[in-house]
């Protein structure tokens, strides 16, 4: 007799937190994509990169162009693409072109690809070595989503810590929403972070947060710097030396989309506790479950993530 909850109830009741459900949270934009179109529409003109000088409507405008030129590729909506390495902004309007043409967007981490293509099939994959202004500069900065994902829909995978984690649109705007409030961040802000397209924290970081928050991202003179030292703030993954973090420190658990807490205190909407080899996590971070089926089953809980180290 099955009387057992469904993965997906047991996700759901990890994603709760209190009596605040997921749904029940209202963020400002729908998805990702919609991020930097509200943006744009509010503060079209706003500065938002230092140098090269970037206003939201260039950046919008790049957006539009990759997601032209992704579709040249053959890619279409729901399609799995690759962030390839390159040079600031590059990675960033890639990820965000991704998500104008309603795909998802891929972070290999160390994993190599071989071992990723065992679980994903028919990936697209974009040469490290190009150049993106010199691939889009032919195509028209004009583009008509054919399809616009939910909130609750995939946004990215990313093999991090050598497994699949799947993250919703949602996952990724409550993280960059609890880190915006977490440090009071204001529009204008001059703000700098030093990290590689590898992770769901640069993601979270450095293309998502400084967007959100209105901020200009700034290398000469940042009143902010976040990576994974000497910074401002930092970054650190082990977060089972929790106890011991410095209030500038950011715990970073991939399964917990990015940030779990600056210091001991836990981002908004996230709960954790530690438990002999075992951190046990609540919130709307929570990620929407690895690929691996198995993994599934065994971490989450009635109503919790557990994630051993």
């Amino acid at each position: 007799m099955e009387n057992e909850t469904s993965l997906e109830q047991k996700i759901y009741n990890a994603q709760s937190i209190g009596n605040v459900e997921p749904i029940e949270f209202m963020i400002p934009y729908p998805s990702m994509r919609s991020l930097i179109e509200g943006q744009n529409i509010k503060y079209s003109e706003q500065k938002i990169i230092e140098k090269p000088y970037t206003t939201n409507l260039d950046f919008y405008n790049y957006i539009q162009k990759t997601a032209n030129w992704l579709q040249s590729l053959d890619a279409k909506p729901k399609d799995i693409i690759i962030i390839p390495k390159l040079a600031y902004p590059q990675s960033e309007i890639i990820l965000y072109g991704i998500w104008q043409l309603g795909a998802v967007a891929l972070l290999p981490g160390k994993t190599q690809l071989i071992e990723i293509k065992k679980q994903i099939k028919n990936m697209i994959e974009i040469d490290n070595s190009i150049n993106l202004f010199d691939e889009i500069k032919s195509f028209s900065n004009k583009y008509k989503p054919k399809y616009k994902p939910n909130l609750s829909e995939n946004a990215l995978i990313t093999f991090e810590t050598g497994v699949g984690i799947k993250l919703s649109h949602y996952n990724l705007l409550i993280n960059a929403s609890g880190i915006q409030k977490t440090l009071d961040l204001k529009s204008n802000t001059k703000y700098y972070s030093n990290l590689n397209p590898t992770s769901s924290s640069w993601a979270i970081f450095q293309a998502i947060l400084p967007i959100y928050s209105g901020s200009v991202f700034n290398k000469k003179d940042p009143e902010i710097t976040i990576g994974k030292n000497n910074c401002f703030y930092n970054l650190r993954f082990d977060y089972e030396n929790i106890h011991h973090f410095n209030k500038n420190e950011f715990a970073i658990c991939a399964e917990n989309t990015a940030a779990l807490s600056l210091g001991e205190n836990p981002i908004h909407l996230t709960e954790f506790s530690l438990q002999k080899n075992t951190l046990n996590i609540k919130g709307h971070s929570v990620m929407m479950g690895y690929l691996d089926k198995r993994l599934n089953e065994e971490r989450f809980n009635k109503d919790s993530l557990s994630v051993k180290f």
